[in-house]
């Protein structure tokens, strides 16, 4: 795991100005009145704190952001940095107030005195997002941990408060170092191996290679990774929290761990970012981590598809017909469109294997929906409008961006083949909608179903606000988010 930080709650009572090793940092309300934890520094600094307070600096500072006081302190410069809370503060400022003070320590250990009220497990959250940093190949890399101390009122209110968000934080680092790996090293093999290892978290786990998939009928899954020497696997996920054993939620992810684009090769400029095509698995890998974790209440299973698409004399053609799990033909247009074709028997199987009450897919499947939307929303498409309601609105709490786009019969025509039953691309005219209707196509018509086609956001080239750039870990937030409020007893 690429996180380092490690969080440890103290009481305000242990506090000593001298034993800091680390920046000292300070959560002020926005109104600059200082409650008894920021006045117990003020008294040690003999005033000068409040003194700057009470200026024109931090009166206009912005809310969230922060200015550095040096201020000698017997004799000892101490370097501390002013954080001005939200005027309206709450747990999503708290969690983003984390996130800043993370990028301006930049991974160094630091003392964070937040004050009453200052939700400091969101606090920590933030930290814990923004320390992520994927550097395990680089030669100047930090190899000790370091020690984030927050001082706070309660440390067991305050550690009960925090587990279940370093359960989620696990999870959504989990994703981001498969999303950042290179393919080189994250094989079908690693891949599944790495998801087996869950079993320690308590997930149950099963692996199908190509002779299981063979027997099951996944032809258009196997076609994609034919050309390539890496074994196609399909990973199985199960977390019966609820003990019930009825109709889980089910996550499906394609996890294409590399896409040359097969035979329909892709230009040589940008192809490096395709080891990111397995973001989807990664966010069920991660959201499957942290339901274990934090012992969610839930009946949920991930079903993964793990191949590659290489070019090979044993490759996938343009013009080749494959006959899908459901039992449709498919005519393969077009090579690089292969994340449908994964998904399209992942959905039948997950669906007649396990009766879910719910689906939904992720797949980083357009580089249409990177030009309809950019790096800041994920294209989503349903059937079901109270599924939908649902899905935005966690979405929405958690800041994760995420758009609707339309379905409709009326693209169906642009999937139609000559010779098959449907053709696996539409043409470059509605592109990310009409890879949507074409999965639509194996979803049962009454099962409420979302795709989300998250190729802008699973690694992005610049930074978010709980992000440094690279993997961002979309979705393993939300979707837990969902799972939490509508889906446990």
């Amino acid at each position: 795991m690429s996180d380092s930080n490690s969080i440890k709650f103290q009481p305000m009572s242990s506090f000593n100005i001298g034993k800091l090793n680390g920046k000292l940092i300070l959560l002020v309300q926005f109104d600059g009145v200082m409650d008894e934890h920021i006045g117990l520094i003020d008294s040690i600094t003999n005033g000068m704190l409040k003194s700057f307070i009470d200026s024109d600096i931090f009166k206009t500072l912005n809310a969230g952001n922060f200015t550095e006081l040096n201020i000698f302190v017997k004799k000892e410069l101490l370097s501390i940095l002013i954080f001005k809370k939200y005027q309206e503060y709450g747990a999503n400022d708290a969690r983003l107030i984390g996130a800043n003070i993370a990028k301006a320590v930049n991974n160094k250990p630091s003392h964070i005195i937040i004050g009453s009220g200052g939700y400091p497990d969101e606090v920590a959250f933030g930290l814990k997002l923004r320390s992520y940093d994927f550097s395990k190949y680089k030669k100047l890399r930090s190899e000790n941990n370091y020690i984030t101390s927050l001082y706070v009122s309660d440390v067991q209110i305050t550690e009960n408060a925090f587990e279940e968000k370093a359960a989620i934080s696990l999870g959504v680092n989990f994703t981001r170092d498969l999303v950042n790996e290179p393919a080189n090293v994250l094989t079908t093999q690693e891949f599944s191996n790495r998801l087996e290892a869950l079993k320690s978290s308590g997930l149950r786990v099963e692996v199908l290679n190509e002779k299981d998939l063979e027997k099951i009928g996944m032809r258009t899954l196997l076609c994609v990774g034919q050309g390539s020497d890496s074994e196609s696997k399909v990973v199985i996920m199960h977390w019966n929290g609820d003990g019930s054993g009825g109709s889980p939620l089910a996550l499906v992810g394609k996890g294409v761990v590399f896409d040359t684009g097969g035979i329909s090769m892709k230009p040589a400029s940008g192809m490096e970012d395709m080891t990111m095509d397995m973001g989807g698995a990664g966010v069920v890998g991660g959201v499957m981590k942290a339901l274990a974790l934090r012992k969610a209440k839930a009946n949920v299973v991930g079903i993964v598809g793990l191949v590659e698409n290489m070019p090979s004399g044993n490759a996938t053609r343009p013009g080749d017909v494959i006959k899908s799990l459901k039992g449709d033909t498919i005519e393969v247009i077009n090579t690089d469109a292969e994340g449908r074709l994964v998904l399209a028997d992942l959905l039948w199987y997950a669906q007649k294997q396990f009766k879910p009450s719910a689906c939904i897919d992720l797949a980083t499947l357009t580089g249409a929906v990177i030009t309809s939307l950019g790096h800041e929303h994920a294209g989503l498409f349903s059937n079901s409008n109270r599924f939908v309601e649902n899905f935005l609105s966690v979405a929405l709490a958690e800041k994760e961006g995420v758009w609707r786009l339309p379905l409709g019969p009326e693209y169906d025509k642009l999937l139609k083949s000559r010779i098959a039953d449907m053709k696996n691309v539409g043409g470059r005219a509605a592109g990310s909608i009409t890879a949507a209707q074409f999965i639509q196509r194996f979803v049962e018509p009454e099962m409420p179903w979302i795709h989300l086609d998250i190729a802008g956001v699973a690694s992005i080239p610049g930074e978010t606000d709980f992000s440094g750039g690279g993997a961002t870990g979309w979705g393993v937030r939300t979707i837990n988010s969902l799972i939490s409020k509508y889906y446990e007893k």
